[in-house]
């Protein structure tokens, strides 16, 4: 869809600092309203001098090209339209609007780390983006997988934006494109343009799933080693998972085997021979396969677990049953019949509300 220039100016009103939602490698996100109430987001290239501002534009452009070749899906950002003022040469990108902020924002800067449950979705989620670009026609290469390109809807689906490295491998052979990537998420093996391959995002993904499972920053230089690979790699090739897990919550041992399984997979992804790396299609196969597991360990152990409240419940009411009946055969004071039928009645009343406080 094409938007008009100024309709996007004013619905961001001329960019203000205070509709500044988000800075990418190459623009700025605005948030605007349209003249129906619809809220989007509205990328602009960044003006930092004019060889830059060409590069930014450029990558725009690439952006805005990639998406609006793509169709929908669930997990990567919707393009929605894109607007061209040829006065200023100024290229604008409309998208919907993620609310709900990136993945890096979710792991190191909020205050209530993720759940468990939630990180192995969120890893899926993006498992399934990343699916969705190689097995496109033709097939996209992001170039730049990394959890601040991860952002989150309304909902808090999570969906791969930032698309201004993105591109075929087809056109990398014509356009000579070099190498690009953000450090620590970029592969090491990715040295020249005809080293361009869907197994480049795969070791991004790779670093992002123990980016996930640790809450480590990817590149930490107050520790050694400082990258999250060199660190985590070793440690999960030894089983010991649960020193790479995120400590801030307590480590789920229901969810121990999936864990152990997606950490395999990260492994796998990051191996520093692109040969040995699965491809998107087996990495999904392993996610989704093992992600049946918590259910069915769940089921189990809330079986286990209710069965030894009621015998537990079962064991106490037995207990009181009887030390009460004592207390009451040898009272003398009051007929043993009407004393019976009533103590049986009380301890009845007192049984129920027992069991429906518990």
């Amino acid at each position: 869809m094409e938007f008009g220039y100024e309709q996007l100016v004013k619905a961001t009103q001329s960019f203000c600092p205070s509709r500044l939602i988000g800075k990418g490698s190459h623009g700025a996100v605005y948030q605007g309203v349209l003249q129906d109430n619809r809220v989007v987001a509205v990328k602009r290239s960044s003006i930092n001098g004019v060889e830059a501002q060409r590069d930014n534009l450029k990558k725009l452009e690439n952006e805005i090209s990639v998406l609006s070749s793509l169709r929908q899906s669930c997990n990567v950002i919707s393009f929605l339209g894109a607007s061209h003022d040829s006065v200023q040469n100024d290229k604008l990108l409309v998208m919907e609007l993620m609310p709900n902020g990136s993945l890096h924002d979710l792991l190191h800067v909020a205050a209530t780390p993720p759940s468990w449950p939630q990180r192995l979705e969120i890893a899926l989620q993006i498992a399934r983006a990343v699916q969705f670009l190689h097995e496109s026609n033709p097939l996209v290469i992001h170039r730049d997988i990394k959890s601040a390109n991860i952002l989150f809807d309304s909902n808090w689906t999570a969906k791969l934006c930032d698309f201004g490295l993105a591109i075929s491998p087809a056109d990398s052979l014509s356009q000579a494109t070099q190498p690009a990537g953000t450090i620590g998420y970029l592969d090491p093996s990715y040295t020249a343009p005809n080293k361009l391959s869907t197994k480049n995002d795969v070791f991004s993904f790779g670093v992002v799933l123990l980016e996930i499972i640790s809450c480590r920053k990817v590149i930490d230089v107050t520790k050694a080693p400082a990258s999250i690979v060199e660190w985590a790699i070793p440690l999960v090739k030894k089983q010991r998972v649960v020193e790479i897990c995120d400590s801030r919550i307590p480590f789920p041992m229901y969810m121990e085997s999936r864990i152990r399984r997606i950490l395999s997979v990260a492994s796998r992804c990051s191996s520093d021979k692109e040969e040995h790396r699965p491809s998107i299609g087996e990495i999904i196969v392993a996610m989704e396969t093992c992600s049946i597991e918590p259910v069915r360990s769940i089921t189990a152990w809330n079986s286990v677990i209710q069965y030894l409240v009621q015998l537990k419940r079962r064991r106490k009411l037995s207990g009181e049953y009887c030390r009460r009946s004592a207390v009451y055969s040898t009272r003398q004071d009051e007929d043993v019949n009407s004393h019976v039928s009533t103590g049986k009645v009380v301890l009845l009343k007192e049984m129920l509300a027992d069991v429906r406080l518990k």
